[in-house]
């Protein structure tokens, strides 16, 4: 049986002395001490080989697997499986040579500040990540912990919120929670002028005004919300097409002819960690696919200049595919070989040609054909009308 020899231990601004009598000892025992600055500082009074986070931090892993033999300690801040280093290392280095030695999160120490309770809250992390991935959280009455990237970041998160008609949103930033330095900020978003430590963490309670944009993460955003050429899946179909597509945790979404972006955007917003690239051979449409992206919280949204499908090859396995331009058959071949198992698959057409194709897959594959057909009200003269959009042929089907 594998025995551990790296020790993971989450350590906090009280240092060594804040540890379990269990993690102490295998701090004082170590060999071979790795990790920041600041932590390394706040462990000074221990004997042992100090090494500091790799440059580039990639090399990390073959830094600690040098060290096998010795008797290994890695420190992290707080819980090290909690948007932390430890969860990196144990997607590479197996389990069962790892022990974990978790202290208090910040988002624990927050929450306890604060006096929120952690069911009944978001916990994000902006730290060396897009600031504006929070944007998709900003709900009324929604209050969010944010591990921020700097001293700036709470200045960000503030513009962002007044932006969209939550400037009344109450804001508190913790620094150095736990040590002898331990501060606190408060203010409202609108006013936020706080000169704060570069290393902190940012509660947030969110309050909308009624003029509010409100952007839930249920898919089918107001078309308006979106730059657009006119060129877009509309709203009451874009939600009938994520419903067939079925955003999960992590997955990965091919939006084949993605334009501005709109589904894309709204898978990514859907579900937590979720991935999606956009396949778009027109420039502005990208440009507006990557606005929108930043606008609406999906900073990560991966363009990709090119047509279908040779612009499809070599691009990761994904878990589903919309493909609502540049329909072929080629296009669907290729699709629906690169689809993972139970990956979902939605083309729209709106032409007969894009249609009679739809029909013969469908016939060949099965899977669900249905015809979509929206009419909006609209002024008539003085009066109220129905006006239709153009009706959308879908089909929709699981790989199994």
């Amino acid at each position: 049986m594998t025995q551990p020899w790296l020790h993971i231990v989450g350590i906090g601004e009280d240092g060594v002395d804040g540890l379990t009598p269990t993690a102490r000892a295998v701090v004082e025992a170590a060999e071979v001490i790795v990790g920041g600055d600041r932590h390394l500082s706040l462990s000074e009074n221990v004997s042992a080989e100090r090494v500091a986070w790799p440059s580039p931090f990639d090399a990390l892993i073959g830094n600690l697997t040098s060290f096998k033999g010795k008797r290994v300690v890695v420190l992290a801040t707080g819980d090290p499986l909690w948007y932390s280093v430890g969860a990196r290392i144990g997607r590479t280095i197996p389990p069962g040579e790892i022990t974990y030695h978790p202290q208090l999160s910040a988002f624990q120490l927050a929450a306890a500040r604060m006096g929120w309770s952690m069911a009944d809250l978001e916990t994000l992390t902006v730290h060396g990540r897009p600031v504006e991935q929070m944007i998709a959280f900003i709900q009324p009455d929604q209050r969010l912990l944010i591990l921020t990237t700097g001293e700036e970041t709470p200045g960000q998160i503030a513009k962002f919120l007044a932006e969209r008609g939550f400037g009344k949103s109450r804001m508190t930033v913790l620094a150095a929670m736990g040590g002898d330095s331990e501060e606190r900020f408060d203010g409202t978003a609108e006013s936020w002028n706080h000169a704060v430590p570069a290393f902190n963490t940012l509660a947030v309670e969110c309050v909308a005004a009624p003029d509010a944009a409100l952007l839930p993460r249920v898919p089918g955003l107001a078309d308006d919300l979106f730059q657009h050429d006119g060129t877009m899946t509309k709203q009451e179909v874009r939600a009938a097409t994520l419903a067939k597509l079925m955003p999960m945790r992590g997955a990965l979404l091919w939006d084949v002819g993605c334009g501005c972006g709109s589904v894309a955007v709204e898978w990514m917003r859907a579900a937590r960690f979720s991935r999606a690239i956009g396949i778009e051979p027109r420039a502005d449409r990208r440009v507006f696919a990557a606005q929108n992206a930043a606008a609406l919280g999906a900073p990560k949204l991966e363009l990709i200049d090119g047509t279908v499908p040779e612009a499809l090859t070599g691009l990761e396995a994904p878990d589903a595919i919309f493909i609502g331009g540049g329909l072929s058959r080629q296009t669907f071949d290729h699709c629906w070989a690169a689809l993972r198992p139970l990956g979902r698959l939605v083309c729209n057409a709106v032409t007969l040609e894009s249609e009679a194709l739809l029909m013969a897959l469908h016939k060949e594959h099965g899977g669900q054909l249905v015809k979509l057909s929206v009419n909006r009200a609209e002024p008539v003269g003085g009066l109220t009308g129905w006006k239709p959009l153009i009706p959308v042929t879908q089909w929709s089907l699981v790989k199994r």
